[in-house]
């Protein structure tokens, strides 16, 4: 399978509207049905200054609960896999958390990465490290995922700001089996291994027996770590970015906020029902 070439890749202001070209989405629905993969925070939620407050509102929650019941649908998220679960609290959904290293969902649906586990002693002592290290800096925040960890500096003053990410480039010099990851205001030390979010839903693409002509995959999410989802789908499926991570995209539409999400979900949802 071939990927977009880097001339494919846009600015988010080159993407065309997830809502205004519902139609022509849908039309490559009239004979395929959906798989549905969804990014957290920034696409179910709005960014929250503090990861715990990105709550779900009833109305997103109502709407990923009716397109459950009609297509797949997974939660990939870089939160901790039972973090994100509770937050949704949607027994009928899959949640990969950790960037997919971690996998859960109905009918038994259970995984996780046999490479990542190897790295797990050594995110042990990292987190400890970078929690002493930025312990006394304010608005510095470190939140350990099973298989990653996550140094938050949206609250992190200019003149701290520094300090932060000397801290973030230590453990990784002190740890150099992970790797460094970046997203919206955070940078993550996870497991040196080819994994990803791509590749996360490829293998749920295959462990549902969904990776066929007759489902078209849709990934939609708002960050630099959805690029490796949409990279890997841009020739098999669509990927939507919600809002401008500041980067070129593989995205083929945009939606500009979370708002914007729950439309098209929506939209999505009356479309099945009508064709059903």
């Amino acid at each position: 399978m071939t990927n977009q070439s880097a001339q494919s890749l846009k600015h988010f202001r080159e993407l065309p509207s997830a809502l205004k070209e519902r139609e022509k989405i849908f039309q490559k629905l009239a004979d395929k049905t959906p798989a549905i993969f969804l990014d957290y925070d920034g696409t179910l939620s709005p960014i929250a200054k503090h990861p715990e407050d990105a709550i779900l509102t009833e109305e997103m929650r109502t709407a990923l609960k009716k397109l459950a019941e009609r297509c797949a649908l997974s939660i990939v998220s870089g939160r901790d896999r039972a973090d994100v679960a509770n937050l949704v609290g949607l027994k009928e959904l899959i949640y990969a958390g950790s960037h997919g290293f971690d996998i859960t969902g109905p009918d038994n649906l259970h995984m996780q990465h046999e490479g990542g586990k190897i790295y797990l002693a050594d995110l042990d002592a990292a987190e400890k490290e970078l929690l002493s290290a930025l312990e006394n800096t304010p608005g510095a925040y470190v939140e350990r995922k099973k298989f990653s960890i996550g140094i938050h500096y949206r609250n992190v003053s200019e003149e701290h700001l520094s300090f932060v990410k000397n801290a973030a480039q230590q453990g990784l010099q002190n740890y150099p089996n992970l790797k460094k990851g970046l997203g919206k205001k955070i940078i993550e030390l996870k497991p040196d291994i080819e994994w990803d979010k791509g590749k996360a839903v490829f293998w749920l693409l295959k462990k549902l027996d969904i990776d066929r002509p007759g489902i078209l995959p849709i990934y939609i999410g708002d960050d630099l770590t959805d690029e490796d989802a949409f990279r890997a789908l841009a020739d098999q499926g669509l990927g939507i970015l919600v809002g401008d991570h500041g980067e070129l995209t593989y995205a083929h539409y945009g939606l500009k906020d979370v708002t914007e999400v729950k439309r098209f979900l929506n939209e999505m949802i009356n479309f099945l029902e009508e064709s059903s």
